[in-house]
Order: structure tokens, then C-alpha cells, then sequence
């Protein structure tokens, strides 16, 4: 992929009518379970970034025949739970954590093996997560201190009951995922809410799933049936809008169709308590998901604490709050964070570096930091790779009294393939340059 850098000239405001891609989870999701349920589903609104083309490609590799995505329709005909063959060479995840952790799951419990291999930051992020519950049932998993590639030797799985140690979407989704070939009840507890994208859509495709408070419970040897789906726009993408909006003045944006699970809305409640002037229409159910229509107006912002409730709900989305933080008023204390240290990058410590090139006063912690708004100046941001912090930082564009460049912006297409054009339209002066 070739690099790219970003130059956001200083000033402007957000204003008109834009809907981001689709949702990443959920179209990760959608791939997965339409390849593994019995029929054709079809899926509309999927995000063909490229981390869910990673998704689309493993699947193919394992013999699913699929048309598409083409304008983010994809027709999948599915092969059952039963139907998936030996890949013939390693699955590439690329950047993405989701992909290799829900693959795990699915191919813990399959009658060949295979090898999940990512890019240099995926082979970073810790695996260890997923591959402690997944060995309880019965999974043979290798990987060098935890880390990517996994080697997986399909293996006879027996149900567990988990309770996870973090709160996380993706290895709670990699149990249940590996519970659907398991012997008996699988049961995951979570710490704190998060997604429930893959209870929600599991259900939607027919399959038997008991939830009770922190708890989801399925049992193994049912059936998926194949669904249309339509994918809501992305919370996640749709943050960075709502902060550009918040911090220029003058700013006046309506965000259509985004998806405001409550397992997600962390961002809106936070960025509210800071101040912001964000109001939900148009109230709706899709596939399944809760849909509003967000419009969000400048509003003058005033730092807080963010409660630890709340981090779970927006933990993808803390880039944006922390510009959001830096062009607040007074202080703002980030605490109970520290699952921002395995993201696409140390988003603690990226985000932190960054905002001191801009001038902010910012003390890092090992799981928090404390930012004290103030002015923004100018200067040369590196993104470490991490497509969220590039987006972060370009809305910062709209907030500072001198250009801010951003290194190293390629990965931005793994969520957001048509950031810079939207961007632009809605009136942020971004201009993309090759590294």
C-alpha cells in the first residue's frame, strides 16, 4: 500500500449532509456468519475497506463463493458450518485485529489447518486474549509469545464459561464464534459492557443465543440461516466528524444513518458532557441495529472526567476525544484506558506525542492521561500507522493557527478508504501528498 501524508490547512468549518461507510464490526460479522450459514445473504452497506476485503478474501480462500462487493453490496452463498475448506496458503489479516481474532474462533473448531498471518503492526497486538479461552475448549493454538502468526490445528472443542479478565468485543465474539462447534454451553461474562454486534446478528441468522445481564450463552451444533443485511454507517467514523463539527465555529453537520447501538454511543455521551450540540432524528431499527440521523453544531467544549463506565463504549473513538479534550476548556482525566495501549498503535502514547507537537499540555499515565485544553498551534504529526489518529488529527486542522501535517496516512483505507473526499466536501481543507 502506498504511503500517503496528510496537509491540513488551519481554519474552516464542517456544514452540509454526509454518511460515512458502513460499520466495520458489523461488516466483519456479516461476512463471517453469511459464509457460515446455509443459503445466500445478502448484505448491503458494507465497508469495503481493507480490512473487511482481508475478511472477504479468507473466507474465498476457504471456498466461499462470493459476488462482490461492488458499492458495498455483497451476495454470500454460504457453505454451513461444515462447509469451509483448507485454505492453501497462509490467511492474510492484514492490519486488522477484528479479522484475526473472529477467524480464530471459526477455524479453532474446523477439521484442517491453517495459519493467520497480519501486517508488521498486527504482529504487535497480543493474541494471548483469545488464545487462553480458546484452549480451554479444547483449541490447538501456536504462536510466538502470543503474538501472530497463529497456527491452528482444527481440534474437537468442548463449551466454557468465561469470565473475561478485559472487556473486549472481539475475544468475547472469538468464544462464541468457537461455541458454535463446540460440545455443550459456551457462556462468556464480560467486566464491563461492550459490542454486541455478534449476539445480536447471531440471533438475527437464526441461532438459539441466551443473554442475561454481562453474560451471553450459546450451544454448539446449530444452524445459520442465511439473512439479508443491511449494514448502519460507522459510529467509529462518524467520531470524527462529530468532533470537527464541535470544535469550528460556525459548523452546522448532519451524519445520516449511523448506527447508535447502545454498546457504542460512549463518544456521544462524552463529547455531550463536554458540551456538545449533538442531537439524534429519524430514530430507526436496521438489520436489527438501532439508526439515527445525528446533526451536531460548534458548541463551545469544557474539559471533564470521563467516567471509566464510558471507556468501554467509546475505546475505539479516544483519538477524537482527545482533541476534543485539547480544544476544551480546563482539564480533561482519562483513567482505566490502558486496553488503548494495544490498539493499531500505543494510542496513549502516539496521541500524546502528538498533541505536545501541537502545543498541548498533556501528562501520559500507564492507563489514562491528563490533557489541559488550550490553543493549537501548528506541525508534523506521526500517525504511527494507525488510521484512527490520522483522522483525529486532521479534524484538528479545523482548531489550529498554523498547518499540521500528518505522516504516514495509508492505513486510513483499512476503515475509511473515502476519508479525504468526505472530509473535504463537508469543508476540512485536507490535501493528500505522497511520503
Amino acid at each position: 500500500m502506498p504511503n500517503s501524508v496528510y496537509h491540513i490547512a488551519p481554519g474552516g468549518r464542517l456544514s452540509g449532509r454526509l454518511r460515512v461507510p458502513g460499520d466495520k464490526s458489523i461488516s466483519h460479522r456479516a461476512v463471517i456468519l453469511g459464509a457460515l450459514a446455509e443459503g445466500v445473504t445478502e448484505v448491503e452497506g458494507l465497508l469495503e475497506g481493507a480490512d473487511v476485503l482481508a475478511t472477504v478474501a479468507a473466507f474465498r480462500a476457504m471456498g466461499v463463493t462470493m459476488e462482490g462487493p461492488q458499492g458495498g453490496r455483497l451476495r454470500i452463498h454460504g457453505v454451513g458450518l461444515h462447509g469451509l475448506r483448507q485454505p492453501p496458503a497462509p490467511l492474510d489479516c492484514g492490519n486488522s485485529g477484528t479479522a484475526m481474532r473472529l477467524l480464530a474462533g471459526v477455524l479453532a473448531g474446523q477439521s484442517f489447518a491453517s495459519t493467520l498471518v497480519g501486517d508488521a503492526s498486527l504482529q504487535q497486538r497480543p493474541m494471548g486474549r483469545i488464545l487462553t479461552p480458546l484452549t480451554a475448549m479444547g483449541a490447538q493454538i501456536s504462536a510466538a509469545d502470543g503474538r501472530a502468526p497463529l497456527h491452528i490445528n482444527g481440534a474437537r472443542l468442548r463449551g466454557i464459561h468465561y469470565a473475561m479478565p478485559m472487556a473486549s468485543a472481539q475475544v468475547k465474539s472469538a468464544i462464541l464464534l468457537a461455541g458454535l462447534y463446540a460440545e455443550g454451553e459456551s457462556c462468556v461474562t464480560e467486566p464491563a459492557p461492550t459490542r454486541d454486534h455478534s449476539e445480536r446478528m447471531l440471533a438475527g441468522f437464526g441461532y438459539a443465543l441466551r443473554r442475561h445481564g454481562p453474560q451471553a450463552c450459546l450451544r454448539g451444533g446449530g444452524r445459520l440461516r442465511g439473512q439479508n443485511l443491511v449494514v448502519p454507517a460507522d459510529i467509529s467514523s462518524a467520531a470524527f466528524f462529530l468532533l470537527g463539527a464541535s470544535i469550528a465555529p460556525g459548523s452546522d453537520l448532519c451524519l445520516e444513518g449511523v448506527g447508535i447501538n447502545p454498546t457504542r454511543t460512549g463518544v456521544i455521551e462524552i463529547l455531550t458532557r463536554m458540551g456538545a450540540r449533538i442531537d439524534l432524528g429519524n430514530l430507526r431499527e436496521v438489520g436489527g441495529e438501532p439508526v439515527a440521523d445525528i446533526r451536531v453544531r460548534s458548541a463551545p467544549l469544557q474539559g471533564i472526567r470521563i467516567p471509566r463506565h464510558l471507556v468501554p463504549l467509546a475505546i475505539d473513538e479516544f483519538p477524537a476525544i482527545f482533541i476534543a479534550a485539547a480544544c476544551a476548556a480546563g482539564e480533561t482525566v482519562i483513567d482505566g484506558a490502558a486496553e488503548l495501549r494495544v490498539k493499531e498503535s500505543d494510542r496513549l502514547a502516539v496521541m500524546a506525542a502528538g498533541l505536545k507537537a501541537l502545543g498541548v499540555e498533556v501528562a501520559e499515565y500507564p492507563a489514562g492521561a491528563r490533557i489541559r485544553g488550550g490553543p493549537l498551534g501548528g506541525g508534523s504529526i506521526a500517525s504511527h500507522g494507525d488510521h484512527r489518529v490520522a483522522m483525529a488529527f486532521a479534524m484538528a486542522g479545523l482548531a489550529a493557527s498554523q498547518p499540521i501535517r500528518i505522516e504516514d496516512c495509508a492505513n486510513v483505507a483499512t476503515s475509511f478508504p473515502d476519508f479525504p473526499r468526505l472530509a473535504r466536501e463537508a469543508g476540512l481543507a485536507l490535501e493528500v501528498l505522497e511520503a
